[in-house]
């Protein structure tokens, strides 16, 4: 089955394409390289190599804004008579103080190359498809862990255009009979790196994430972490979030994939987290204890666009996929470390 990955060289989008070949797709991965690195995908084809296992992954360099580029791509699979089959689609920007400063490009980027997709989709008959949604789109909420069914009340620009992207892709499910396959996967904190070390998340300039903001200050890159309040209602007054590892999240892409292939139709929304709490300072706490590390902190006023607490109920994925995360948040701080010591500039 040959599967278009939107955005595969980030972070999410480059372990999800070393999983996919894993299982035996063949993959296209388009990436404008704008918030990404060119590097990642050689590093996924070189794990296969060294592995004596062929690859089946074609690169394009281009912007899903630019339906021209798309519409070329899925014709020229066509004529091979190989189609694009299904789409995960992850291109877009994901930092919350980015879309504050610049909603603007949050829309563009995000929305109008969601639906110029959906388009050239449509077009040629490929209607099934993974979207990377976010638990951003919850917003502040008082019930806690979150369902799929809670109150969607995003509080930053770059969660509306989450929740934008999905009612688009609701209404296209909804217009047409028997045609479209669609899953949402509202992610929540995916962190660590593939065990290889090979592969983990490369930020370009100063990290927008916590975790590599971690590795950053225990190598020694950047001075101390800023931590953005410490007056929350938590039990050490730290924000509270469920870290998921990122190759648990991108086995979670092809366990949905392969769940919406049972069915003639279907859309469905679903949390990929592991239900679990974790504060910035417990993260830090455990960061630092089984790496052997010290962090140094410093606490700055709260961030705008942040919120207190998410987590995640996940027992839908857990009924529907035959998928569980099966990573702790010990392997998540190992594997992160050992991303960052053996890339110390990243993909640079």
């Amino acid at each position: 089955m040959r599967v278009l990955v939107t955005g595969g060289a980030g972070f999410i989008g480059s372990h999800t394409c070393l999983a996919l070949l894993e299982k035996g797709y063949e993959i296209i991965v388009i990436d404008s390289y704008i918030n990404s690195h060119k590097r990642s995908l050689k590093r996924v084809v070189e794990i296969f190599t060294r592995n004596n296992i062929v690859k089946h992954i074609d690169i394009e360099v281009g912007d899903i804004r630019d339906e021209k580029v798309l519409d070329k791509l899925f014709l020229r699979y066509k004529d091979l008579g190989n189609p694009i089959k299904a789409v995960i689609h992850f291109a877009g920007r994901k930092s919350v103080k980015e879309s504050v400063l610049n909603p603007l490009l949050y829309w563009d980027i995000n929305v109008n190359g969601s639906i110029t997709l959906l388009r050239v989709m449509d077009k040629y008959n490929c209607r099934t498809i993974v979207f990377s949604s976010s638990a951003t789109i919850y917003g502040v909420s008082n019930c806690l862990p979150l369902k799929e069914n809670a109150k969607i009340k995003p509080i930053n620009p770059y969660g509306r255009t989450k929740v934008a992207i999905e009612q688009i892709l609701s209404d296209t499910f909804h217009s047409h009979t028997n045609k479209w396959k669609i899953a949402n996967l509202r992610y929540f904190n995916p962190i660590g790196a593939h065990s290889s070390g090979m592969i983990g998340e490369s930020p370009i300039g100063i990290p927008n994430n916590i975790f590599p903001y971690i590795t950053q200050v225990a190598a020694g890159v950047l001075d101390e972490l800023k931590i953005f309040g410490k007056d929350w209602p938590t039990s050490d007054g730290t924000c509270i979030r469920d870290y998921i590892h990122v190759m648990d999240l991108a086995e979670g892409h092809i366990a949905t994939l392969e769940y919406l292939n049972n069915f003639e139709k279907k859309i469905v929304n679903l949390n990929l987290g592991r239900g679990l709490g974790t504060s910035v300072l417990e993260l830090v706490d455990t960061f630092e204890k089984v790496n052997n590390v010290k962090i140094s902190t410093n606490f700055s006023n709260r961030r705008i666009g942040d919120c207190c607490t998410l987590i995640a109920d996940n027992c839908l994925a857990l009924s529907c996929l035959n998928w569980s995360p099966k990573r702790d948040l010990v392997k998540m701080c190992l594997d992160g470390w050992k991303w960052q010591l053996l890339n110390p500039d990243g993909y640079q």
